[in-house]
């Protein structure tokens, strides 16, 4: 985020506006995450997107290291493993529970171990830009277990778990 910018001046609170969105070019998905993550406490997180970059896989090792993450699940395209495949040994370090598929979608997750949930719909690849961005964020449960249903169909039924790629690379 920019450093002159709070993310106060782009998102309200999640127990006052349960649906808000944005289009900036201030706010990156990290800061986001720590901002729910901070009125949410510990929970769990399932991310999809197209890609992923190094500044964000550094980001995400601290906000894990927080404690605040129970568990992070991790979606990204087949057609983005060029990219990928230099970061697999740091996204293994970083991430358990990441996935490949044909995915272009850029959703975010969050289900705190209190049982609040909050949805994030974004245009936001997991990647550092200057680009204007958008989103919407939802505390609906009703959003939420709509998306969460479909990203675990995702998940289980047309992905392939990186960690057994990996290991099969090694394995050569």
């Amino acid at each position: 985020m920019q450093r002159n910018k709070s993310i106060g001046d782009i998102l309200r609170p999640l127990d006052v506006a349960p649906f808000q969105a944005y289009l900036t070019n201030v706010l990156q998905v990290a800061d986001v995450l720590e901002w729910i993550l901070a009125q949410v406490g510990k929970a769990e997180v399932w991310q999809t997107s197209f890609s992923i970059s190094e500044e964000f896989l550094r980001r995400l090792y601290f906000i894990e290291r927080s404690g605040n993450v129970s568990r992070f699940n991790l979606v990204l395209d087949h057609k983005a493993t060029n990219k990928t495949l230099k970061l697999w040994v740091f996204i293994n370090q970083v991430i358990e529970r990441t996935f490949l598929a044909d995915n272009h979608s850029k959703i975010l997750l969050v289900k705190s171990e209190g049982g609040e949930v909050v949805s994030v719909v974004t245009s936001q690849n997991l990647t550092r830009g200057n680009r204007h961005e958008s989103a919407f964020v939802s505390t609906d449960p009703d959003i939420f277990n709509t998306l969460f249903a479909q990203v675990n169909d995702l998940i289980r039924n047309h992905s392939v778990p990186l960690n057994e790629l990996f290991e099969q690379r090694l394995q050569q």
